[in-house]
């Protein structure tokens, strides 16, 4: 197969692939495939995003720092019977917020997680998060879900006695009303000796954790996965899941239960979902069995440092498969681990030899590139790599600290103190050529790129550069090396609006790219004419 030809079937596959893809955004990245792509955006075009004609239009006030990222629902009918485009935003002093996405101003309601007498949580002196912890993981909406539609979030808080809650709220998307008996303090145990065990039973203590991964809605089922707070043990890595409508939990797992470490930061990515509801997640560093069982799974069931396939839904799950590089050991007693980074999946690809190939994608701090096969992963071997799909060695300047994106036929990667880099798609297989950069690079914790495009037109790859004050990046998604705007180039700093915050790309909506920062949301977008 020629190279043209290649392009041309990953073209019109990734085409069908995401050619539902809707206005609104609900969840982490856009999709549970975690593209980060919106491909319904008919108002900005690469002609018309320029300092000249694109730049901030207002800023969205917030009682703390929002590090999740914002949703946004299209033409939603509130109980007034007035309709509103309604931008959602969550804060780290466990508030929530549905702002008019056009005219800012009061929000069109404002509700606190808080319980009586609770306050966010503090931080126990860890710096990862501060000045105080509420909302961190991105939340997720379900527009079916109840009369109205809900959004389902997670809020940390401490009581007057100094105790820790960690709860899963159901709120209706027109009013911040509790739903479905909400909410309820996630709890957890499971059989194992690991970290912090007593007679053979891990507890999930509220107070060790952070919901820092981005919730997960599929099959009915809300997942809420679990980094620890600040590398502080006991820890050891959770996945909890919740039926939508009882709020009942439906799922408990524990990738490290006879080990510690193993948790989910994903740079706020969380897990990646199939069609089939499989889970995909990218473990941070943790305990990793090189004795194996017959079928090469870990004898004491520790995925420490892994890409790994679970099963989903509301039965007992179970690790499907798993891959892990030959040096695990090492590499997670480097603190040189995969979950700083995020995992996406890839749509059906064909590979040289006309094969459909399922594939997931991620990268973490040893600057290695890893392509896994989600039919095959290719579990552990201690001889080598030669079981992954395929690697690409010191593909990054340095770390991942962020999650990737796609369009086209293009994987987009912002590592640490690295410029953007472009990763063509051919054969099924990431090219190894040099590849095609942003003209700038981006420093701690580097970028989770966004792309916004109609269909496969009109294409523009968004970054944020978190510097205080943040800085938005737009570049031609045809050629990243083309950038066409960035908000410092506005004289008399007309585009600032605040310091930026951690991990969280942009939102694209219905000509509007909505920025987290540390003080509300910005809201960029054509200028009025003048």
């Amino acid at each position: 197969m020629t190279r043209s030809a290649g392009l041309a079937i990953v073209v019109i596959i990734t085409i069908c692939c995401f050619c539902s893809a809707q206005t609104n955004v609900l969840t982490y990245h856009n999709d549970n495939f975690h593209s980060g792509q919106n491909l319904s955006e008919t108002i900005l075009t690469p002609a018309n995003v320029n300092p000249g004609t694109f730049g901030k239009l207002l800023v969205l006030p917030t009682d703390g720092k929002v590090e999740a990222q914002p949703l946004y629902v299209s033409g939603l009918t509130m109980p007034n019977q007035d309709v509103h485009n309604v931008v959602f935003v969550a804060t780290q002093h466990d508030s929530v917020y549905a702002f008019d996405s056009e005219s800012g101003g009061a929000p069109l309601w404002q509700v606190s997680l808080l319980g009586a007498g609770e306050t966010p949580a503090d931080t126990q002196g860890c710096p990862q998060v501060t000045p105080e912890i509420g909302v961190t993981g991105t939340p997720v909406i379900d527009l079916k879900a109840g009369d109205h539609g809900t959004m389902y979030a997670v809020a940390m808080t401490m009581d007057s006695n100094g105790a820790y809650h960690q709860r899963l709220h159901a709120l209706d998307i027109t009013s911040g009303q509790e739903e479905f008996g909400g909410p309820v303090d996630i709890t957890a145990s499971f059989p194992g000796n690991g970290d912090g065990s007593t007679a053979g039973i891990l507890q999930f203590d509220p107070r060790m954790y952070k919901e820092r991964a981005a919730l997960v809605l599929s099959n009915g089922v809300v997942y809420t996965s679990w980094g620890s707070h600040c590398d502080f043990r006991p820890y050891t890595g959770w996945v909890i899941g919740y039926d939508q409508y009882s709020l009942s939990q439906s799922l408990v797992y524990n990738f490290t239960p006879n080990g510690l470490g193993g948790s989910i930061w994903g740079a706020g990515a969380g897990p990646a979902v199939d069609s089939t509801g499989t889970l995909f997640f990218q473990l941070a560093n943790g305990t990793f069995d090189p004795a194996l069982d017959m079928l090469g799974f870990p004898h004491s069931m520790n995925y420490g440092n892994s890409f790994v396939k679970l099963s989903g839904g509301r039965s007992t799950p179970s690790v499907l498969d798993y891959w892990t590089m030959y040096d695990t050991v090492r590499e997670s007693d480097a603190d040189v681990d995969l979950g700083s980074g995020g995992v996406m999946l890839l749509p059906d690809l064909i590979d040289g030899n006309g094969a459909v190939r399922h594939l997931g994608v991620g990268a973490g701090k040893n600057r290695s590139i890893y392509v896994f096969d989600r039919d095959n992963m290719g579990r552990f071997d201690p001889n080598g790599d030669s079981t992954i799909y395929q690697e690409l060695p010191w593909a990054l300047a340095d770390s991942e600290f962020a999650a990737p994106a796609w369009f086209n036929g293009t994987v987009y990667f912002g590592a640490i103190g690295d410029y953007i880099r472009a990763f063509p798609v051919i054969g099924a297989q990431l090219s190894a050529d040099p590849p095609v950069t942003t003209p700038n690079t981006f420093g701690y914790p580097g970028t989770t790129p966004a792309v916004s495009a109609n269909g496969s037109t009109n294409a523009i790859l968004w970054a944020l550069e978190t510097t205080d004050p943040v800085v938005l990046h737009a570049y031609d998604a045809t050629n990243i090396a083309v950038e066409l705007y960035n908000s410092s180039q506005a004289p008399g700093g007309r585009d600032y609006v605040g310091p930026g915050v951690k991990w969280i790309p942009p939102t694209i909506a219905e000509g509007k790219v909505f920025i987290p920062t540390a003080t509300g949301v910005g809201v960029f977008g054509l200028l009025p004419i003048r």
